[in-house]
Order: structure tokens, then sequence, then C-alpha cells
């Protein structure tokens, strides 16, 4: 008896794997956000808003080279015109937030010295 591998629907499976994991590290750094900003008002801890975003950032980035991860393998998929189109504005997209990001990370870091 002989065993057909899709190969599609494995690299499809870690394409998807890619993306939800992405999507569970921004997730995270959000709760951590919202814990850090209860710290700040309700217990009037000695954090800072800068604080809170400085641990926040990386993990959007993070999430966000996850998400163009999957995005790469899917375009594997779908091969067309269209879809690299696609791929291509969504990774400029994700390049220019990155950038911004990387920068605002740069900046709280350089206020808080």
């Amino acid at each position: 008896m002989v065993y057909m591998i899709d190969y599609g629907f494995i690299v499809s499976i870690v394409a998807d794997f890619l993306s939800y994991f992405g999507a569970i590290v921004i997730f995270y750094g959000g709760i951590r956000a919202i814990v850090g900003v209860i710290k700040i008002e309700l217990l009037k801890r000695e954090l800072s808003y800068n604080d809170v975003r400085i641990d926040f950032t990386p993990k959007i980035l993070i999430g966000l080279e996850f998400f163009v991860a999957a995005d790469l393998i899917k375009s594997i998929l779908e091969p067309s015109l269209n879809q690299v189109i696609i791929l291509a504005i969504i990774v400029a997209i994700r390049t220019v937030v990155g950038l911004s990001l990387n920068r605002e990370i740069k900046d709280l870091e350089s206020d808080r010295k």
C-alpha cells in the first residue's frame, strides 16, 4: 500500500501554526500591558506608561514577524501574481510598522536613562 503525503496540507498547517503563534505572542503582550496599566492606575505602583510600552512593543514586533513568515509560507501554496502582490503590500506595511515601533522603543529607552 502506497501512502500519498499531501505536502500542501502540511505547509498550510505550518503557516497556520505560525499565524496563531504570532497572535498568541501579541495577546500575551497585551495581557502584560493591561496588568501594567492596572498596576499604575489602581495599585499606584512606581511603573510608568513608558515602561509598559517598552515591554509591549517588542512582543508586537515578534508577533508581526511570525505573521510575515506565515504569509510567506502561504504564498508558496498559491504562487499567483495576485498573491505575491498582496504579500508584498502586507510585508511593506508590516516593515513600516516595525521600523516605527523600533524607533519608538529606542526613544523610550533613551528617555528612561
